[in-house]
């Protein structure tokens, strides 16, 4: 048995940066949605209480909520209030900079609003922000976005002739998944950024965001390549689904599929030209 030399300390902080993990901590836990218990000294702990019933130690009860804490329905709730008062989307970014229901902006660097030209004719949404997003405050700027940038090239745009944001605006801790409640609360402000930028077409890039916009159970394998109408109310958007650039990083193979999706998007721009010509 061949044992592999033990990794460098540069190794296992490539390894922990590429995991997500992008901050020290302290010896002792912190809370770090409290301000106030930061670099406090922790509280001395009452002995734990005995169920009558049982004489095992009760269990500890629920902190109290932090004031990031908001019911999920009722974070939906405030998000849909909080749109329709924006008539821009300077009025949005500004909104969602004070939204508070959200726990992902207390654990995020900062809001990943959108990047490109608010006039475009074409809008792609991806799903959330990653580590490089998250310090840069724009979406699609990591290795993702090269690509992106890339294929846009391919068939004659670029980031100052499209328009591109994400359903979650803030980066979820390590890369994370987020979860549907978060989903749910961000999906307000995204619906009303297509709306406020009303594009011709609007690319969904990945199965997250394919499913959230586009209102489909279908994977992306299905779903992409698959012209549908998005409606935002006042009108029907021609909208295409592909796959995200993070998933053609590591799995290059279907590069092919997604030039494909691209020709498409450029036919179609194409003929909405020569329609409103």
């Amino acid at each position: 048995m061949i044992l592999e030399p033990a990794p460098t300390v540069a190794q296992l902080l490539a390894f922990y940066l590429e995991a997500g993990v992008d901050c020290a901590v302290m010896d002792e836990p912190v809370d770090r949605l409290l301000d106030e218990d930061i670099g406090l000294p922790a509280r001395a702990e009452a002995a734990p209480t005995r169920s009558p019933l049982t004489g095992m130690p009760a269990a500890a009860p629920r902190p109290a909520p932090t004031k990031t804490e908001v019911a999920p329905d009722v974070a939906v709730a405030a998000a849909r209030d909080a749109v329709r008062t924006a008539p821009t989307l300077e009025a949005l970014r500004a909104i969602m900079e004070t939204f508070e229901g959200c726990a992902l902006k207390g654990t995020a660097t900062r809001l990943v609003f959108a990047d490109g030209n608010p006039t475009a004719r074409v809008m792609l949404v991806g799903e959330a922000p990653g580590r490089d997003e998250d310090i840069e405050g724009l979406p699609f700027v990591g290795r993702s976005g090269k690509l992106l940038d890339l294929m846009l090239k391919a068939i004659g745009l670029d980031r100052t002739t499209v328009y591109i944001a994400n359903v979650i605006p803030w980066r979820p801790p390590g890369n994370r998944t987020p979860t549907p409640q978060e989903t749910q609360i961000c999906l307000p402000f995204i619906q009303r950024q297509i709306e406020l930028v009303d594009p011709d077409i609007l690319v969904t890039l990945g199965n997250p965001s394919t499913q959230t916009l586009l209102q489909t159970r279908d994977g992306i394998m299905k779903s992409r390549g698959r012209w549908v109408d998005y409606d935002t109310g006042t009108r029907k958007i021609c909208a295409v689904a592909t796959f995200h650039p993070a998933y053609l990083l590591r799995s290059p193979s279907y590069k092919r599929m997604a030039w494909i999706d691209f020709r498409s998007i450029a036919v179609a721009l194409e003929a909405a030209s020569g329609k409103t010509t």
